[in-house]
């Protein structure tokens, strides 16, 4: 734990839960995406409805298992259909407002490279690559993506493009016939950061308590602009805390 009695992971719950509105349809994986939403759902957004991969619909979570498939993720559920009925028939007809993303690398535009990056001996690691998450990347009104700050994380310009964000600017979705409406924020483990409406590049939103200028410089990997005025990210309640404990009991994806 930090001196404020709440760890990073925990920081980063709380503004991906921020992020959501009630009433939402939300497509959403394991892990801080998923304690996230369960956090929404009992705070703010009670009426927010959870999608996952494997065709569970409108689902409350108990608390956070081993994977998708734990029944203790399908509390509530109101339907378990089928990949096909949630990356198919909802996420394609247009009825997703959010899908919650991880990345490898993420550029200045929002697109997710989870494909390949360069290894140490300087040839390449190759990852599993796309999942859903191209479809939702395509195709959800917004996204949202998570990933850790780094250097070799937060790039100009990905290696590979597994999940469009803008592309290369604004106008380039469109260019092509992309129907979602594109990433809305990327959240690491030192800042929130938004989209800029005219350039269409990653903006700094807040950065977390105790990140200091030069901390946050130093690890992304281009040119960042600071606001002198720039917001600190709000911390966790003690209800935020204490929802997110409940969620995620054992720690599994919040206490490190």
């Amino acid at each position: 734990m930090t001196q404020h009695s709440y760890t990073t992971a925990e920081l980063m719950v709380a503004a991906g839960a921020r992020a959501l509105q009630d009433g939402q349809i939300v497509v959403v994986g394991l892990g801080i995406p998923l304690v996230a939403c369960g956090l929404a759902q009992r705070t703010h957004a009670p009426r927010l409805r959870m999608l996952n991969e494997i065709g569970v619909a409108d689902f409350q979570p108990v608390e956070v298992g081993v994977g998708n498939s734990d029944p203790r993720m399908w509390y509530h559920g109101a339907r378990y259909s089928g990949h096909i009925d949630v990356m198919g028939t909802i996420l394609q007809r247009g009825l997703v407002d959010v899908g919650f993303l991880g990345a490898l690398e993420v550029d200045v535009y929002g697109n997710i490279n989870s494909t390949e990056v360069p290894a140490r001996d300087g040839g390449i690691r190759r990852f599993g690559g796309s999942g859903g998450a191209c479809d939702m990347a395509s195709l959800a009104k917004r996204t949202i993506i998570i990933l850790r700050h780094e250097r070799q994380k937060l790039v100009e310009h990905v290696r590979h493009v597994t999940s469009p964000g803008f592309l290369d600017g604004p106008g380039a979705r469109e260019r092509a016939g992309l129907p979602g409406g594109g990433p809305a924020y990327v959240i690491t483990d030192k800042a929130v950061f938004d989209f800029d409406p005219d350039t269409c590049r990653l903006r700094l939103q807040s950065v977390h308590p105790g990140v200091s200028r030069d901390d946050l410089h130093a690890s992304t990997g281009f040119a960042l602009e600071i606001p002198p005025d720039v917001p600190t990210t709000p911390e966790p309640s003690a209800e935020d805390l204490a929802v997110i404990h409940a969620i995620d009991p054992g720690g599994r994806f919040t206490r490190h």
